[in-house]
């Protein structure tokens, strides 16, 4: 199934990213499923999908309903992409498609080994933990960092929602630096965010900013720390 799953998805990226030009996507944009573009696009699949599997015919259904549900995919997508929703659209749009291609990898090899290492207990230990690591973590700081309303005078110069985002990336960074045993790398991006952090907080010049940024910051490094050793003690139970 990896095999297979690999070669559909080669033709995928080659076909979505790589033979795309600007000017396709921009008359895609503005004539929605009436381009030719679409159709270039989606024929520019079909042929790809025969190539990486060498033509092999066994595979018929997904030479044929591959190629149909990403026209659709794509059509949908054109046609309720708005300024506003245009980047969220953009990843439902790639997920729907993995959703695709994995439905058929799965159905062309229903009985393999990394079918059952997905649905494995460890699998589902690092899905709790990353979770925990990442948005449950979030939640938590949100509630706890509540009881203190600290606003920087650089608030509305800063990009929207661009906190959560570092911390959510922040968080799986360490997460998976604690379980693949490389402390170091965490001493690295402690380092590192406390370089960016300093000319922030010595502009401020407000003691309450500084105690406010240290605890959150404590708290996102400690709860990423906890959850990957959650993993690494737990998994042995498994």
């Amino acid at each position: 199934m990896l095999v297979f799953l690999l070669k559909i998805l080669l033709a995928h990226f080659i076909g979505d990213f790589l033979l795309q030009s600007k000017n396709w996507v921009e008359d895609k944009a503005k004539n929605k499923h009436k381009s030719k573009y679409l159709y270039f696009h989606v024929a520019i699949h079909t042929v790809l999908l025969l190539l990486v599997l060498q033509f092999d015919f066994s595979y018929w259904a997904a030479f044929i309903f591959i190629p149909i549900t990403h026209f659709f995919i794509d059509a949908w997508k054109l046609n309720f992409s708005n300024e506003k929703n245009h980047r969220k659209l953009f990843f439902i749009d790639q997920q729907l498609h993995f959703f695709v291609l994995i439905i058929f990898a799965v159905a062309y090899f229903p009985n393999t080994e990394i079918l059952a290492l997905l649905l494995s207990n460890k699998s589902i230990l690092f899905a709790v933990c990353l979770l925990f690591a990442t948005f449950v973590s979030n939640i938590i700081m949100l509630v706890v960092l509540s009881k203190w309303n600290v606003t920087a005078e650089n608030e509305k110069a800063s990009l929207d929602q661009a906190g959560k985002y570092i911390g959510l990336l922040e968080r799986s960074f360490i997460f998976l630096m604690i379980i693949l045993n490389y402390p170091l790398g965490v001493g690295f991006l402690i380092t590192a965010k406390s370089v960016f952090r300093y000319n922030d907080l010595t502009r401020a010049r407000d003691r309450r900013l500084t105690e406010y940024v240290l605890i959150g910051s404590l708290m996102s490094f400690g709860l990423a720390i906890l959850a990957g050793l959650a993993f690494k003690y737990l998994k042995n139970f498994l």
